[in-house]
């Protein structure tokens, strides 16, 4: 079931996208604010965040900037809601980091569409990691020498593991029975030790210098 992160400060308008979303199987958190969001996407990363742009204490523009600045949220994809409906409006929106934007009023079978299509391109982002991790088992050659240790701790070492097979940080947290924002913590001190950026980074340092795991089957969600 996939999880959306609505923000909105109107609550009727809140109320009827939470019910028409959770009537088509969706699972969905609430926020009243981008402070509040952001509070919540720390705690349980959702799959996809809708928002406004109008709002009290932190606005939408505002929570997408931070949103992006963060390693957990930079990849989770982002469609804002709004009244605002002029060019430059909608240009700020994507400069912000925003993957889409659709102006109120609206029909909610459009936001819908949208949801599903940013969450398919989000699943063959993922694909793709896994796509360049099989091609980088076939074609990267055995080192001369075993591997070096790594200078991680014996749980971001668990984490590095699943990582470099694929697996999303849910998928991880199920395996290791840990949440999906300890998972985010531990690989986000992964990159900084390894100094790398990024999870493909990851995956081709891993195979690049033998660090090959067991061979398991892989799916891209």
């Amino acid at each position: 079931m996939k999880k959306v992160l609505i923000v909105d400060d109107d609550i009727t308008l809140r109320t009827a996208v939470i019910r028409y979303l959770q009537n088509r199987g969706y699972s969905v958190q609430e926020a009243a604010s981008g402070a509040e969001a952001l509070s919540l996407f720390e705690q349980n990363p959702p799959d996809i965040v809708v928002s406004d742009v109008m709002m009290p204490e932190m606005d939408g523009l505002e929570f997408c900037r931070r949103l992006r600045a963060t390693r957990s949220g930079q990849l989770v994809p982002f469609i804002f809601l709004s009244s605002r409906k002029d060019v430059d409006d909608r240009v700020q929106g994507h400069q912000m980091g925003a993957d889409d934007y659709l102006i109120k009023p609206f029909d909610p079978k459009e936001l819908v569409a949208k949801i599903e299509s940013q969450l398919e391109r989000s699943r063959r982002i993922h694909a793709e990691i896994v796509r360049l991790m099989q091609q980088l088992q076939t074609e990267t050659p055995p080192p001369e020498a075993p591997p070096q240790p790594l200078p991680l701790t014996p749980a971001e070492e668990k984490v590095f593991w699943e990582v470099i097979q694929g697996f999303t940080n849910k998928q991880i947290g199920d395996r290791l029975f840990v949440s999906p924002r300890t998972v985010q913590t531990h690989l986000s001190n992964i990159l900084s030790k390894l100094h790398l950026e990024s999870r493909s980074q990851l995956i081709r340092y891993a195979y690049e210098r033998g660090y090959h795991p067991p061979t398991e089957p892989l799916e891209a969600e």
